[in-house]
């Protein structure tokens, strides 16, 4: 991958492929995001196959053991990016502030992290919201395993998946009502509309060298061969331990998906957290879809995404979304001081799409948004650092 160092972009995505990998494979790595955190000096390394973290410092060096073992393949990745986390904090208390000789100090830090508990890092909580727009799709094929895996390593605190149901009933996530952009194999089975294929048919395709072929300094021969994960498949992998936010796409056209990612949410334990700690939000651009779900289950957290538009965001838009959602999803460009205050006013969280620019960033996060989608995690988390305010809050007396 000798061609990654074209680019800064592609420099960080083979530090984050590589950082995949290495979760994958349990290789102990510290997370970039507690790194850059703590502004440690070079790399902050696991010993002992994960039994401990050394972390040097500018002044030296600390070591703490860590109970449990390295990063587990799943789906518990999120667990362990945050004890992670906690014992980088603790090491770098260890490495001292004084320039003094390095203390070496020893603790046990572990995190547990059960269905229906807030997943989310407490120092970091009132944070805006890094949402993974079909995973770390910029640096890994969209809507993978790859690109999932990738934005948790990342620190994304929101995996996005786009629905489809296939001719047997089954919710896929894929982007397009139709095959033919990242699917490859017989066409048959892997070109046209989702819709008119059976899973097994779906299992024939790869969809993972089209980004190989759209994206030569990023390719991996390990993408060959990718499948399209049903919804239920994601569920499994990562568990209670992630946070996801799932998009019904052209509902009117498929009736009966909203029942069907209910009923999954069901037997994965998660529509309870969805209500009570926004584990799994639902988003769609169709209010009927939404709706539809709010009457079923109202307790279930809901995203009213906007198209762009030349026209602004109004107050009786707001008003007549805030009866069935908690947040709104405008596109980037519609989004503003005033509307973030305006649907404030209204409880409503404001999560644009989908930003991958520094600079777009820095605008919207300090207009106060609730967080953003974005197809750079990495870049985001770089910008929340930066941009520390904490998001509007609602206003509503």
């Amino acid at each position: 991958m000798a061609t990654l160092a074209r680019s800064r972009q592609a420099m960080r995505g083979h530090a984050a492929l590589d950082h995949h990998r290495a979760m994958r494979e349990r290789t102990p790595l510290v997370p970039r995001a507690a790194r850059e955190a703590f502004d440690l000096e070079g790399e902050a390394v696991a010993l002992d196959g994960g039994e401990g973290v050394t972390v040097r410092c500018a002044w030296g060096e600390a070591h703490l053991d860590r109970s449990g073992g390295g990063p587990p393949r799943r789906p518990r990745v999120r667990a362990w990016m945050l004890s992670t986390t906690l014992l980088v904090a603790a090491a770098v208390a260890g490495c001292g502030g004084d320039g003094d000789e390095a203390t070496t100090t020893t603790t046990d830090v572990t995190t547990t992290t059960d269905a229906g508990t807030d997943t989310t890092d407490a120092t970091t909580e009132a944070a805006a919201t890094v949402i993974a727009h079909r995973g770390a799709s910029a640096y890994a094929p969209e809507h993978t395993f790859a690109a999932y895996d990738l934005a948790l390593a990342q620190g994304a605190d929101y995996i996005e998946q786009d629905l489809q149901l296939t001719a047997d009933g089954v919710l896929v996530a894929l982007h397009d009502d139709t095959l033919d952009r990242t699917a490859r194999g017989p066409a048959d089975s892997c070109t046209g509309p989702v819709t008119t294929k059976t899973l097994a048919q779906l299992h024939e395709c790869d969809v993972g060298s089209w980004f190989n072929e759209a994206h030569p300094d990023l390719a991996d021969p390990e993408y060959v061969g990718l499948r399209i994960p049903t919804m239920g498949e994601i569920l499994e992998r990562y568990g209670p331990d992630v946070r996801y936010y799932v998009e019904t796409k052209s509902p009117e056209t498929q009736p009966g998906m909203e029942q069907a990612l209910l009923d999954l949410l069901d037997e994965t334990a998660l529509a309870a957290p969805a209500a009570r700690s926004r584990q799994v939000l639902i988003q769609s651009f169709s209010a009927e879809s939404l709706r539809l779900v709010h009457s079923l289950r109202p307790e279930v957290p809901l995203v009213q995404l906007l198209p762009a538009s030349p026209s602004p965001v109004d107050d009786a838009m707001l008003d007549e979304i805030r009866e069935y959602a908690v947040a709104i999803g405008p596109a980037s460009g519609n989004v503003d001081e005033a509307v973030v205050d305006a649907a404030h006013t209204r409880c409503l969280d404001v999560h644009p799409y989908t930003v991958d620019d520094p600079d777009e960033m820095a605008r919207l996060l300090d207009a106060g948004v609730d967080g953003m989608f974005t197809n750079v995690p990495d870049r985001l988390l770089e910008q929340r650092a930066r941009h520390p305010g904490p998001p509007g809050h609602c206003t509503d007396a």
